[in-house]
């Protein structure tokens, strides 16, 4: 079962699917990149399920941080070039130096603190590669929840009032109970 970081990691390192697609992503030389969100918890929610089948996936989230070339044009980009390579996938591309234009928020410092302001604390996620092609797993928010099978706003929404319609909003859109019949909610 899982209970630590390290067993997600090797959860991630035996799982050839999101190995091949975190190979792909590091392919495009991005800096600071990650490929995070669903593609982490649907997996681990997956297997505190004990499924056999992947739950799809609405796209697969890579983000990265270049503050030197904030262009929608150079996302989109990178997202052509996943495609060539894997393109039965749905690829978004998404460089957190400009996010927080789209999302009214002051600047981010890294794609990592960008987690951090993602709505969910079970979304809060994030895998990269090293040099040596270790799995490395960003959780700003840490990993209870996503263990827990938790839904709740991150710090960032849950201290910003204004942001409490979007996480409301999301847990209709998302609909993460029909998915997955553990999860409980938390709305703070």
């Amino acid at each position: 079962m899982l209970k630590s970081r390290e067993d997600i990691i090797a959860l991630v390192g035996t799982d050839e699917w999101m190995m091949d697609i975190l190979r792909v992503a590091r392919s495009l030389q991005l800096p600071d990149w990650w490929v995070c969100a669903g593609f982490v918890r649907s997996k681990i929610w997956d297997v505190l399920h004990e499924r056999e089948e992947r739950t799809p996936l609405a796209d697969i989230d890579v983000i990265y941080y270049d503050a030197s070339n904030t262009s929608e044009a150079s996302e989109r980009m990178f997202e052509e070039q996943l495609q060539q390579i894997m393109p039965h996938l749905p690829w978004s591309v998404k460089n957190q130096a400009r996010m927080h234009v789209v999302n009214h928020i002051p600047p981010y410092s890294s794609s990592v603190d960008a987690m951090s302001k993602f709505p969910e604390t079970a979304t809060a996620l994030g895998l990269t590669l090293d040099d040596q092609e270790q799995v490395q797993l960003a959780a700003p928010c840490g990993i209870d929840d996503v263990l827990q099978i938790i839904i709740r706003p991150t710090p960032y929404f849950a201290e910003n009032k204004d942001l409490v319609t979007i996480f409301e909003r999301r847990l209709v859109q998302k609909d993460f109970k029909s998915k997955w019949s553990k999860v409980t909610v938390i709305h703070q």
